[in-house]
């Protein structure tokens, strides 16, 4: 796997967040603009849309971490992509590392590119 795909949960995430930002902003603007309701239905299926694609990638990013047998790997894994952690943070919850400790044990896991 790669990062880009790795990441994928983390953008689709940051996406609907901002869907719903702008869902409260239109929300706010209906009583004053009706047309809005039609913005509001589109941008409601855009989001629907966003979560089940969220949901698969939750799913296929979980069985990839699973499927790692070094559980310090699969922790950094877990905390960096379905957590959505910084490696700063990452390496503050495993403890005892730095974030340039996990990143690099991260990069080079990625590099070997094998799953054992």
């Amino acid at each position: 796997m790669t990062k880009k795909e790795l990441r994928q949960l983390y953008c689709l995430n940051r996406e609907i967040e901002e869907e719903q930002r702008r869902l409260r902003e239109l929300e706010a603007k209906k009583t004053r603009l009706p047309d809005c309701a039609t913005e509001i239905d589109s941008l409601k299926g855009l989001m629907n849309s966003n979560l089940k694609r969220c949901f698969m990638e939750l799913n296929k990013l979980n069985r990839y971490i699973n499927s790692i047998d070094d559980s310090f790997i699969r922790m950094i894994f877990a905390l960096r992509y379905i957590n959505g952690l910084s490696w700063n943070q990452v390496a503050a919850s495993i403890g005892g590392n730095t974030e340039d400790s996990v990143r690099k044990a991260h990069d080079r896991f990625l590099k070997k590119g094998a799953i054992a």
